[in-house]
C-alpha cells in the first residue's frame, strides 16, 4: 500500500515541510505491473504475498477488480503487507521508502505458483521486491520453458551476474542503471554506454527509462532513443510500471523493439498525468490514442 504526501519541496535533513495532501492507494511494483498488463488486454497473473493487516484485503480486492488473477497471492498473517512511504514535490518528482513486509517472505509456495503458471505465458515480469534467490529460481525455469524474462531492477539491490544473464529484457531507470554499471546515467549518451555494459554482461535487451527525457533501448540488433510524449505531469509514481508491462505486452504481440518502446513511453506518459499508482495506469485505448496523436 502506498502512503503518499504532496508538498512544494522535499524537506532537508532535520526539517519539517508542511504538505498539501495525503493519500493512500494500492501500489507495489509487481502489483502495478500486473494491473498494467491487464489494462493492456493481456491475461495477467500475480504471484506474491500480502500481510495480515488491513491493507491485505484491500490490495487483493483492487487486483481482482482490475482483472488480475490473484490465485497465486498468499497471505502471511504474521507480517505487514508491503508498504511504500512516498513524497511528491511540486515538480511531480518522488522519493520513496519501501518496507517489503510479506513480500520478503515469499518462498517455495510462490516459486511453485510461478512455475505452474509459466506454460502458455509470453513473459515473466520480475522486480526486486522479493528475494534474489526466488527471482533466480523462477527465471531459470522461465528460460528453460522459453518464456521471456523481463526484469525491473528496483528497488536498488545487488543483482548477481547469473540473473542478468537470464534477462531477455532489463528496464532500469537512471538510478537503477547507475547502480548496475557503477557510473552516473543522466541522459541518452550515458544511457547508451550503460546499455552497452549491460549487453556485455549477458542481458538480451536493455531499455533505460530516462523519465522526462524518454527512453533509450539497445539490443544486439538495434538501438535508439525514443523521445517522450508531451503530457502535463502530476505524479510520476508507477510510470515505470506502466512502461514495463506495456513494453512486455507489445513485445509479446510481435511489435519491434522500437515500436514497443514507443508504446511503453506513451503508457508511462499517461500515467504521470494522474495521481495514484494502480489508479494512474491507463487503459489500452488511451495509450493507442496518444501514440496516434503524437507519432503520426
Amino acid at each position: 500500500m502506498d502512503l503518499v504526501t504532496f508538498s512544494p519541496r522535499f524537506p532537508r535533513p532535520g526539517e519539517t515541510v508542511v504538505g498539501s495532501r495525503f493519500l493512500t492507494y494500492a501500489g507495489g511494483k509487481g502489483a502495478n505491473q500486473a494491473v498494467a498488463a491487464a489494462r493492456m488486454g493481456a491475461r495477467s497473473t500475480m504471484v506474491g504475498r500480502v500481510g495480515g493487516d488491513i491493507f491485505g484485503p484491500q490490495l487483493l480486492d483492487g487486483l481482482a477488480a482490475a482483472g488480475v488473477d490473484i490465485s497465486g497471492v498468499g497471505v502471511n498473517a504474521d507480517e505487514s503487507s508491503g508498504i511504500a512511504v512516498i513524497s511528491i514535490d511540486e515538480t511531480a518528482q518522488n522519493r520513496i521508502t519501501q518496507v517489503l513486509g510479506a513480500n520478503a517472505t515469499c518462498g517455495p509456495d510462490q516459486a511453485a505458483a510461478v512455475k505452474f503458471g509459466l506454460p502458455g505465458a509470453a513473459a515473466l515480469l520480475l522486480q526486486l521486491e522479493v528475494s534474489i534467490e526466488l527471482s533466480l529460481e523462477v527465471a531459470r525455469e522461465a528460460r528453460a520453458q522459453g518464456v521471456s524474462v523481463i526484469l525491473d531492477p528496483g528497488p536498488v539491490r545487488p543483482v548477481p551476474a547469473e540473473l542478468l544473464s537470464l534477462c531477455d529484457v532489463i528496464t532500469p531507470n537512471e538510478t537503477e542503471a547507475q547502480a548496475l554499471v557503477d557510473f552516473p546515467v543522466t541522459g541518452p549518451e550515458s544511457a547508451a554506454k550503460a546499455a552497452e555494459v549491460l549487453l556485455q554482461q549477458g542481458v538480451g535487451t536493455a531499455v533505460i527509462k530516462l523519465g522526462s527525457q524518454g527512453a533509450y533501448f539497445a539490443s544486439h540488433n538495434s538501438r535508439g532513443m525514443v523521445l517522450p510524449f508531451q503530457v502535463d505531469a502530476v505524479d510520476s509514481v508507477a510510470a515505470g510500471d506502466a512502461f514495463n508491462s506495456t513494453l512486455a505486452v507489445s513485445l509479446a504481440e510481435g511489435k519491434s523493439l522500437e515500436e514497443a518502446v514507443i508504446v511503453a513511453c506513451a503508457a508511462g506518459g499517461l500515467s504521470v498525468t494522474r495521481t495514484g499508482a494502480q489508479d494512474s495506469i491507463p487503459e489500452r485505448d488511451l495509450v493507442e490514442e496518444l501514440v496516434r496523436s503524437q507519432r503520426p
